[in-house]
């Protein structure tokens, strides 16, 4: 009888965020000028998902790129993650959804979410610094909330009683 052993690791099976420092830019010129003094080139599927990017009024998956573009999705991903890998956009994960992704042309963002409701809250790092600074100095971490974020209650849902529990006396 022969046993096989099979090893898995985790690591391959995350998404990790890329330690690429972000680009700034500030408009979609601004942005294709950027990818090609990186020596991307601008094909019109990687504008496109540029565009979809701008266009959104915050993190979007990937689905919902190719769905407003009418592009496959296995290029959208194509796009997006050369994207990340050059600064350009970062994914995150808010919920039990697919990854998201964000432009990072003004700067990394940091988030909350709420577990009850699904609300969104958007931060610049400077805002969790204080946060940071504790978790630092009670576990010698540097704590990051760019990929995962900050998960717990809104202030409306955390003024909500769960049924069956006893209010705050």
């Amino acid at each position: 009888m022969q046993v096989h052993i099979i090893s898995v690791t985790f690591e391959a099976a995350m998404t990790l965020s890329p330690d690429t420092p972000p680009l700034a830019f500030t408009d979609l010129a601004d942005a294709v000028d950027a990818l090609r003094q990186r020596g991307l080139r601008v094909s019109t599927p990687r504008r496109l998902v540029l565009e979809a990017l701008f266009a959104a009024e915050g993190p979007v998956s990937a689905e919902q790129i190719a769905r407003s573009s009418s592009l496959e999705p296995t290029s959208v991903y194509r796009n997006l993650e050369a994207f990340e890998q050059h600064g350009f956009a970062r994914h995150v994960h808010l919920g039990h959804g697919p990854g998201l992704y964000v432009l990072v042309g003004h700067g990394e963002r940091e988030y909350l979410s709420c577990e009850r409701c699904g609300a969104i809250r958007t931060l610049t790092p400077d805002q969790l610094d204080p946060v940071r600074d504790r978790i630092r100095e009670l576990f010698g971490y540097r704590a990051r909330f760019n990929h995962f974020p900050v998960v717990g209650l809104c202030p409306a849902c955390a003024g909500e009683r769960e049924p069956g529990e006893a209010a705050d006396v």
